[in-house]
Formats: C-alpha cells, structure tokens, sequence
C-alpha cells in the first residue's frame, strides 16, 4: 500500500503473496487458474483490481469475494465457567455430525453460521473457560470460514514463507539473520554489491530490495547458471535488472590470475536442458524404429510388394527432400540464434568481469553451502579497503575455521562471530507469553570490515606488532611460540 495508486492494485500477471494466519504461498495472479492453499481451491480472478492487503472469503464454485468487516457482538455476557477439569474429550459432546455439516456447507451457509450452530450445538461449550471457548471459535474459524488476504511480496514475507515451507531451500536462513546481513553488509541505494548465494534467490532479492534499483551487483553463481526462483517472487520492475550482473565461481582463479577468457564457457543451463531433451528424443525414435525392423517378419508375403505401394513411397521421398532442406533452413536459423545468445552471454560475462577487476565493490554478502573459507579468501580481493563483509553458514565450524584464517591473513577488522537468537511470544491481553514452538536455530554470521593488506611486511615484523597490541598476559605466549 505504500506504492499509492494504481501500483497497489493486484494485476493480473503480478506476484503476490497469499497469507491466512501464519501461513504464506507466492503464486502469479492469472485468469481461470485452479490455486490449491491451505486445503482450499479457488480462482484469483476476482481479486484483479482490488488493492494488496484485501481480505476475501472463498464462495461456491472457488470465487473470491472481498470479505465485509462484520461487528462481533460480544456485549451479551458469555456463560463462561471456572476451569475445564470437568470436561470430559469424549467425542460425544457436539451433536451435530459430520454429515450435518457437510449438508450446511452444500447448502451454501456461510461458515461464520456454521461456526454459530456449532457452538449451539456443543454439550460443554459452557462448562469451558472464557480462554477455552474463544480457542474454540479460533479454532473452527480456521477449520470453517475460508478467509485468504493477499499481500504484496516483500523481503520480510518472502522469508518467513521459506523458512516455514522449504527452509532447506534457504540453507535454514532464518529471517531475522537475513535481516542482520542486510544490516551488518550497509546495503543501501548505489552501492557496488558483490552476491554469492544458493538460497534460491532469496539474499540476492532481499540486497535488490534494499538498493531499490540504484547501484548494481554482481551475484557470482556456483554450476552453469544463477539460480533465481526467489527473486522472481518479489515482482521487481524490469530496470532493477539492468545493474544485475552475473560470474560464474569457476572464473575467479583465473580472473585474479589474470588468464581469464571467455572463450571455455559454462554451457548455457537452457540450452544444456534443450540440447538433452532433443537428445532423448532421438534416441527414443531411433529405438523404436530399431525394434520395429527388428520385429518385422521377413515372410515370403512381406517381401511381396505391390507396385502401387511403390508409387507412394516414391513420392514420400519427394516430400522428404523438402522436408530436409527446410530442416536445414531451420538448423541455420538456429545455430544463428545460438552464436546470438553465445555472443550476449559473452559480452554479458566481460562486463561482469570488468566491473570485478576494479576491485572496489563496497560490500560481500555469502550465503550458500559451500564451505566459506576458499570462498571468502578469493572473493576478498574484488573489495575495496573498508568495506564490510558478511558470512552466513548454517554450521558454526567452517565459519570457525574462516575466522582464523582471515586472523593469520590479515587484511580484516572488526570480526565477529554471532547467531542471534529468536523467541515468539504471542500477545493477548491476559494470556501473554512466549509460544510453545521456538525456532532451535538460524544459523551463524561471520561479519568484518576489510582494510589494506599490506603485503609488504614480512611474518616477523607482524608478529612485532601484535606483541605491542596484546595486553602482557598473551605477549609472553607469543614469545613462546615456536616460529
């Protein structure tokens, strides 16, 4: 709803996010298209127009209507009673059964009634605490009433909804350490972000939203393409992807060395899959038209041919022959096409290069499951000096042994190690406390700042300098050393 206007409105062909309690899916918003969520089926063509934020009911036949805002009435005091200990779980308590209800539903009686009659036709529903009958509406609610709000994508939903529905895609990525990353990396309008992720896309996402556009960020991508399923969900404008550059991880060794080339690319993941597909294909037609001359019988009447069947295959070949030269037209066009794409990926790749050869990006943001150490060493040097930087990794060692490495290395200030820690509490007047469900982890983040490494000094006059800067307890353990 920030956006104002018009931008606010859902359209058709947008990302948006679906969302009943706590429970979240990003689908396209398209015409006539069956949605399955949360065990409900429903079209999302009603809800073109109305504006993100908008909560609907789902009616007969999986239409959304906008949901009006009904008063409850809760002047009248509720029989309520003490507490539960007489209310026995029997499954005899409610009368209305199964089918009774199925019978309301067919109808077309709203849920809310629903909800009403079995309340009314609940045996203990007075014995039990005011709490207790208000978790029991909650609950049939839930069960009864098909209530979806759509939202607007953004980094905050887009993160709980994979961390609850495919955290494994996200490396365990916890929200609120993505949102820590976002923090401890400075990401912000006109920054040169440099991004090595396999979380789907969701980091990379999250550091677009932040910079809204402006700046550009080299996101370097391990295998023969970046992976971008989550970012596709935040429904960017087209300009956001002008500044996104992309480097494959095989290239650094050779960009740093100096013998980079473009000429022994990593096959286009596209075309890989097409030229497979093809492939299979192939090999399909030509396994059966082998079992086919295999299983024909060689019998005298086979061999017989009538001379009016010779006449067809006479002109089947005349047809063939066209169908050949257009094939190779086709071919032609095609290997065009490919030289096209090959040539774009090319230049796509020295511009990527060019920006990294700089060596002045003002940040380096990795979350992926690669162990970070050789990571981390190599993407260094395409940072400038005072410049943060940030690790994720969902185990504390290998950020462990990065942290040592980086201390023998120099060249980094400011380490820190952290794993924030997250409890939800629920907040309800007289009943607040912390859920039952805790989240048992995020993961770690290794953050620093770079400095220049000067190269020149040798081991021993750095060991020099720690001495001056270690209180005098250490100074006598470093003398014990062995150099």
């Amino acid at each position: 709803a920030m956006e104002g206007g018009l931008s606010a409105r859902i359209r058709e062909g947008d990302c948006a996010v679906l969302k009943r309690d706590e429970v979240f899916k990003a689908v396209s918003v398209l015409r006539r298209r069956k949605i399955i969520f949360e065990k409900q089926w429903f079209y999302l063509d009603n809800a073109i127009g109305h504006i993100y934020g908008t909560t609907f009911e789902v009616t007969s036949g999986g239409n959304l209507q906008p949901k009006q805002e009904v008063e409850e009435t809760t002047t009248e005091t509720k029989e309520a009673g003490t507490d539960n200990r007489n209310i026995v779980d029997d499954g005899k308590s409610q009368k209305l059964t199964h089918d009774d209800i199925k019978a309301l539903k067919d109808k077309g009686i709203k849920g809310q009634e629903i909800v009403q009659q079995l309340i009314e036709n609940s045996t203990t529903f007075r014995d039990k605490t005011e709490f207790a009958q208000d978790k029991y509406i909650k609950k049939k609610k839930k069960k009864y009433e098909a209530v979806i709000t759509i939202v607007k994508p953004s980094t905050r939903i887009l993160s709980t909804m994979y961390y609850a529905r495919e955290p494994g895609k996200i490396n365990h990525l916890r929200y609120d350490t993505l949102a820590q990353m976002l923090t401890l990396g400075n990401i912000h309008a006109g920054n040169k972000m440099i991004v090595m992720e396999t979380c789907a896309g969701l980091v990379l996402g999250a550091v677009m939203e932040r910079m809204g556009g402006y700046g550009s960020i080299i996101q370097m991508y391990p295998g023969g393409g970046p992976v971008r399923a989550a970012t596709s969900c935040f429904g960017f404008p087209k300009p956001f992807f002008d500044n996104l550059h992309e480097f494959p991880l095989s290239k650094v060794q050779s960009l740093l060395s100096g013998t980079f080339t473009t000429e022994t690319l990593p096959a286009d993941p596209e075309e890989n899959a097409l030229v497979e597909e093809e492939s299979n294909g192939l090999t399909e037609e030509k396994q059966t038209s082998l079992q086919e001359t295999e299983e024909e019988p060689t019998t005298e009447a086979a061999m017989e041919i009538n001379p009016t069947e010779e006449q067809d295959t006479i002109d089947i070949n005349a047809e063939d022959v066209e169908f050949k030269e257009n094939k190779e037209k086709e071919n032609k066009e095609n290997v065009r096409e490919k030289q096209i794409k090959q040539w774009e990926r090319r230049k796509k790749l020295l511009e990527a290069a060019a920006l990294l050869r700089e060596k002045n990006a003002d940040g380096l943001i990795i979350a992926s499951k690669f162990h970070p150490t050789p990571l981390l060493l190599s993407l260094l040097e395409f940072v400038a000096p005072s410049r943060p930087f940030v690790v994720y990794c969902q185990y504390k060692e290998p950020l462990l042994e990065c942290y040592t490495k980086l201390r023998e290395r120099g060249g980094v200030i400011n380490l820190k190690l952290s794993e924030t820690w997250l409890r939800n509490y629920q907040v309800l007047p007289d009943r607040s406390h912390p859920k039952l469900t805790m989240s048992g982890g995020g993961g770690y983040l290794l953050s620093g700042i770079t400095v220049i490494l000067d190269k020149g000094k040798s081991d021993s006059s750095n060991s020099e300098a720690l001495k001056v800067e270690e209180p005098s307890s250490k100074r006598c353990r470093l003398q014990d050393l062995p150099c």
